[in-house]
């Protein structure tokens, strides 16, 4: 049988956030943004203490819906995730919009961004066959036992 929607899902989400990790330059991302990782004033920190904190969770999120995918598949879950699908598009296309503006242009990373923002939507076409697909309206819904792989879409 072919690949189902929901490994589709895992593995463009993978691909997502391995693009994201060149692209933070595995977590230097607080220096992109004028900010000092090494200065100890008490500014500063916060203001990298709270950038990391939103990259952990944009991080975070994506990796929480690789295993929740893997394990459950509600209907009601496919529409919460097929949201922060668009979502995260939304934010990767916002992304671009600011690394164009960013003087001098790293074209290797607006490169890195259209990439991102073309699997992004790619993402959010699979995820909605994923939410329209009624193959799974009269499953149970009800988590998926390690395991137990349930039947395959």
């Amino acid at each position: 049988m072919g690949i189902n929607h929901r490994e589709k899902i895992i593995t463009l989400w993978a691909v997502f956030l391995l693009g994201t990790l060149f692209h933070t330059q595995l977590g230097l991302m607080p220096l992109f943004h004028g900010l000092s990782v090494a200065e100890s004033q008490a500014q500063n920190i916060a203001e990298i203490t709270s950038i990391l904190w939103l990259m952990l969770g944009f991080f975070a999120i994506p990796m929480i819906l690789m295993i929740t995918t893997l394990f459950y598949e509600s209907r009601r879950y496919r529409k919460i995730h097929f949201g922060i699908t668009i979502f995260y598009s939304v934010m990767n296309l916002l992304h671009l919009i600011a690394d164009l503006l960013v003087q001098p242009i790293a074209w290797y990373q607006i490169a890195l961004m259209v990439f991102l923002l073309l699997v992004g939507l790619l993402l959010n076409l699979v995820a909605f066959q994923w939410m329209k697909d009624r193959r799974h309206q009269l499953a149970q819904e009800q988590p998926i036992a390690f395991g137990d792989r349930g039947s395959e879409c």
